[in-house]
């Protein structure tokens, strides 16, 4: 039974359930004497051993003389049958033994070290009937009753029969009991009940077992170990803490602050946790198990430098540690020190070649660092080994699968390769489910992104005819028709939408986006008054309050957008996308600087390969003068989103800022001939008109510097 199996592992069995020896099953059957050793070699074919017939009792003398000398040869094969691993020579033991037993048949010691050799050779019945014969001899028989114990713990611990595993659990329960019987003082045999007990689900007598250890031995930390996991694993943590924290402080160790500070993770008491393990490496400063469980914490506490540091004393006492690796990259790329973070990462990928989180690290620190190349090909690597040509997944296998395929898809349209990004979501549409709607989205993103407007519009077309009842492909359609020219039709596919469905927010949301893209700011409040009232939720209101916020923005109406951005903050302070779109409205006012700064900074952070978050963190170093910052921030986010011509207007800008007058007409161009291509959604004609005064009189700058006849002639 595998439950059971695993229960009995976690309550500490295992180091109870094999006996001390080697099992000569186990060893190599080509296996010979070693260099040096006075053992013999086997024979290639050892002769026969004569069979001797099961010992009887009878009324005569023991020959404890022939006994002795069976006992020997017995004692020796079985030396030979470890050191070699050879099974003959068990054999041969097993028959001396009883040769022994035949001489001296009321022999404990012969019985007891007969049943053993069956025990340790797996023959676990002749063992079981070879320790039940000591007991029928002598019933209070210790070490019968242990040696019958240790077979059945032993029965246990290699069982995954359901049946046979509960039949064995009993039978240890019952050697047990008789064992506490016959010698009650013992401490360690009331814990081994109590964990008998405990995966029997007997909780009551698991505990009685557990208090009867405890007055034996009030100062075992051991004892107070085996109780504290047996509350927390009932669900009792509040007495699992106070078990460990009755020890005397003379009698506690490591052991005791490490088991301390599980039990607080337990209770998501992280602070207490933190404080447990520490003082459990004051005790015991090279536990490296112990540090990664802090390491863990300091993460989880947002306490990265600390956790930064544990990692790092982790893979310094375990340099073959690819997880230690791993983690210290993964500190690394969230504090934005990509160079640090893919160092780390490529030493855990030499660790740990065969793993695929630490390959899918790697492609996310490649992209992060704008090595789009790299990146890609680590993906694509990734989705060769995650790909099932069958087709068949199961859920984690297929969440993996798709998780791949958004990132390189990502990569590629960060590259401007519309093409292969598409063919990438078309093979996660073979995924069927949301992931099929999900890909379909995207691939209208990517479409929308290069100004392929018209192969927008088709595949949101096909998605809606192909799932006829997904309602996000309908709001896409609506949307796209909407921003295309095809107004009426994408309003009336709303209307419709939210007429059937009343109390969907997403309507709600995707409805106001399309009136406010057209500028038809009252629609646009109405609609989100509308999905005010239906939010009940805090992430529903929280997201009408960022629509409002958008809208007021678009409309110029800065201080009602403002007031609406920090109320979103209010509730959800690491909210990447309000972080960035407050803070450029801020910069692009000039007002609020190093706020403005200061939240973009946090958005790049929580998300560094969004060009368009690159582009706010390069327009608020340009409003604060600092142009070395704008400029490299802003050719960064031109090298993942060189389609989006704010990018090309904000970087001429600060080209001219420096005296680049020639950089800067090549890039107000560049954002004119973007701007020609996209939709009118998606722009403010008053950027156009401001760019493009910007190119003209750049352009009768350069000619009077040059000295040229077509000075201010138009182009």
């Amino acid at each position: 039974m595998k439950n059971l199996s695993r229960r009995l592992l976690f309550l500490g069995l295992s180091a109870l359930l094999t006996l001390s020896g080697v099992s000569v099953l186990s060893q190599n059957p080509g296996q010979t004497a070693p260099k040096g050793s006075a053992l013999p070699a086997p024979a290639a074919n050892p002769p026969e051993q004569k069979r001797v017939a099961p010992p009887t009792i009878t009324g005569s003398t023991p020959d404890t003389a022939g006994a002795y000398f069976h006992f020997m040869l017995a004692h020796e094969y079985e030396e030979m049958a470890t050191t070699f691993g050879r099974t003959e020579y068990a054999a041969r033991a097993i028959e001396e033994y009883k040769t022994a037993l035949n001489e001296d048949p009321s022999s404990k010691y012969l019985n007891g070290h007969l049943a053993e050799l069956y025990f340790r050779t797996g023959r676990i019945r002749e063992a079981v009937l070879a320790a039940q014969d000591r007991i029928k001899q002598d019933p209070n028989d210790l070490e019968a009753h242990r040696l019958l114990a240790d077979v059945y713990l032993r029965s246990l611990g290699d069982n995954q029969q359901q049946e046979v595993s509960g039949q064995m659990l009993k039978l240890a329960i019952g050697e047990f009991q008789k064992i506490v019987q016959l010698d009650p003082n013992n401490p360690e045999d009331h814990l081994m009940l109590a964990r008998l007990y405990a995966a029997d689900h007997q909780s009551s007598q698991a505990e009685d077992q557990l208090a009867a250890a405890r007055r034996i031995d009030p100062g075992s930390e051991e004892t107070a170990l085996i109780a504290s996991q047996f509350y927390a694993d009932v669900g009792d943590t509040k007495h699992a803490i106070e078990v460990l924290k009755a020890l005397p402080e003379d009698d506690q160790t490591s052991r005791t602050e490490a088991q301390l500070g599980k039990t607080y993770d337990q209770l998501k008491d992280t602070k207490s946790a933190i404080e447990a393990y520490k003082k459990a490496l004051d005790l015991e400063s090279d536990d490296l198990d112990v540090e990664r469980k802090l390491a863990a914490d300091f993460q989880a506490d947002n306490q990265t430098d600390q956790a930064l540091q544990a990692w790092k004393d982790i893979a310094a006492g375990d340099p073959s540690d690819p997880e230690a690796e791993l983690q210290i990259a993964e500190i690394d790329e969230h504090n934005g020190h990509f160079d640090d973070a893919l160092v780390a990462v490529k030493k855990a990928h030499e660790l740990a070649s065969d793993s695929l989180d630490i390959q899918f690290h790697e492609g996310m620190i490649d992209d992060a660092l704008g090595r789009l190349d790299d990146s890609a090909k680590v993906y694509e690597q990734l989705v060769t080994a995650t790909e099932h040509p069958s087709g068949q997944y199961s859920d984690e296998e297929k969440g993996n699968y798709a998780t791949v395929l958004v990132h390189l898809a990502e990569v590629y349209r960060e590259q401007s390769r519309p093409d292969q990004a598409i063919a990438t979501y078309e093979k996660m549409k073979t995924l069927g489910g949301d992931v099929e709607g999900q890909a379909y989205d995207q691939e209208v993103e990517t479409w929308r992104d290069a100004h392929e407007y018209d192969k927008a519009t088709a595949v949101a077309r096909a998605a809606v005819e192909k799932l006829p009842k997904n309602v996000d492909a309908k709001l896409t359609l609506a949307r796209q028709l909407a921003d295309t020219g095809h107004v009426d039709e994408g309003i009336s596919m709303a209307k419709g939408l939210l007429q059937s469905d009343p109390k969907n927010m997403e309507i709600y949301y995707q409805f106001s986006q399309i009136y406010t893209d057209l500028r038809r700011w009252k629609e646009a409040s109405d609609t989100l008054d509308l999905a005010e009232k239906q939010a009940t939720k805090k992430e529903d209101q929280t997201m009408v309050l960022f629509d409002r916020a958008m809208m007021a923005d678009r409309a110029k109406r800065y201080d009602e957008a403002e007031a609406a951005f920090r109320k979103v903050l209010a509730v959800d302070p690491d909210n990447a996308l309000t972080l960035n779109n407050f803070g450029f409205m801020l910069a692009d006012r000039g007002v609020k600087l190093d706020e403005a700064l200061a939240m973009i900074r946090k958005a790049v952070q929580l998300e560094p390969t969004n060009y368009a978050y690159l582009d706010s963190l390069g327009w608020a170093y340009f409003r604060l003068g600092q142009y070395t910052q704008a400029q490299d921030n802003l050719e960064r986010a031109i090298s993942r989103g060189a389609n989006d011509p704010t990018v090309h207007d904000h970087l001429g800008d600060v080209y001219e800022k420096t005296g680049r007058l020639k950089l800067a007409a090549a890039q107000w161009e560049l954002s004119l001939n973007e701007y020609s291509r996209t939709v009118q959604a998606d722009i403010d004609t008053g950027d156009v008109g401001k760019v493009q005064k910007k190119l003209d009189s750049a352009r009768v700058r350069l000619a009077k510097e040059s000295g040229s006849p077509q000075a201010g002639k138009p182009e």
